[in-house]
């Protein structure tokens, strides 16, 4: 099999603020010396945290860990709403808060968690039509975006203080699956309690297997830049499948398996794909099983 290049992996970045997640990609490119870069999971340039930045092959990787769970710390006010539904946008309205109670705060949370319907900010990219949402908001032709399923699996609340007359800050702990909009979350908070509200800081502390522990600042990747290796990467991220010489060959070749070849591994329960090991601890693969096979999604061993 061909072995990858130190190059192969992904960087866990610390994002900081007021930067998009395409400049932290720039970033990267110029420090890894090549343009096949790219990450999982915008976050908006107030928002700091975990960014996750695939490098050469394990560009390949990010479709999947797109589709991982997330995990926030944020900040909502409560008394202002804004155009964006984050500290970025106009104030549009609001009304005041200061007569919230915790056992107030923690009934509108709770109708917000578990599996919900969530209409996407208007400032979003989403695609209607064609056109990202946030161009013809910003045109004057705001679209009516129609509600999503998401699942919020946490929505944790830390502290309450206030923030000025008639203004609440919370603080909360949002655990979440993909596609889900904490600004959003912070508007439907204020909309339920009658006061408004908008997010006022996020940070996201990980995304699926990757969690700030294991991230580094642009300033500390510019004095040392190293990357997760491909298989340190999938392992982290995936549940795991170890493969003999001649299940690993076949893979290679993009064969299929059956679960009875490999029993432990069939893991009905478990969501998304699984990371498929050579006997050397190489990433040959990420499977999925469908209709009694195991088929390569991707293959990376001899690509």
């Amino acid at each position: 099999m061909t072995a990858t290049t130190s190059k192969d992996g992904l960087v866990v970045v610390d994002k900081p603020g007021g930067m998009t997640s395409h400049d932290v990609v720039a970033r990267i490119r110029r420090l890894a010396g090549t343009r096949r870069v790219g990450h999982a999971g915008t976050l908006d340039p107030m928002a700091t945290g975990v960014l996750v930045v695939g490098v050469e092959k394990a560009t390949r990787l990010l479709g999947y860990l797109t589709l991982t769970e997330k995990q926030y710390d944020a900040t909502i006010r409560l008394g202002q709403s804004t155009s964006t539904d984050d500290a970025e946008g106009e104030i549009t309205g609001g009304a005041p808060a200061g007569h919230l109670t915790a056992e107030t705060l923690a009934k509108a949370v709770q109708s917000l968690t578990g599996e919900i319907q969530q209409v996407p900010p208007s400032v979003s990219a989403i695609k209607v039509d064609g056109q990202r949402a946030y161009r013809l908001t910003r045109a004057g032709a705001a679209p009516e975006l129609k509600p999503r399923p998401v699942t919020v699996y946490e929505f944790t609340i830390t502290d309450i203080r206030p923030a000025g007359q008639n203004l609440v800050d919370v603080d909360a702990t949002v655990r979440c699956s993909s596609g889900t909009y904490i600004r959003a979350l912070a508007r439907d908070l204020g909309n339920d309690l009658g006061t408004g509200g908008h997010l006022a800081r996020l940070r996201r502390t990980r995304v699926g297997g990757y969690d700030l522990e294991a991230a580094k600042t642009l300033e500390q990747l510019a004095e040392r830049f190293e990357v997760m290796p491909l298989a340190q990467a999938a392992a982290a991220a995936f549940p795991r499948r170890d493969l003999s010489a001649d299940e690993a060959r076949r893979l290679a070749h993009g064969g299929r398996l059956t679960p009875e070849e490999h029993p432990e591994a069939h893991r009905a329960a478990t969501p998304g794909p699984t990371a498929a090991f050579a006997p050397d601890g190489t990433l040959v693969a990420l499977l999925t099983e469908q209709a009694g096979q195991a088929r390569p999604l991707v293959v990376f061993a001899g690509s």
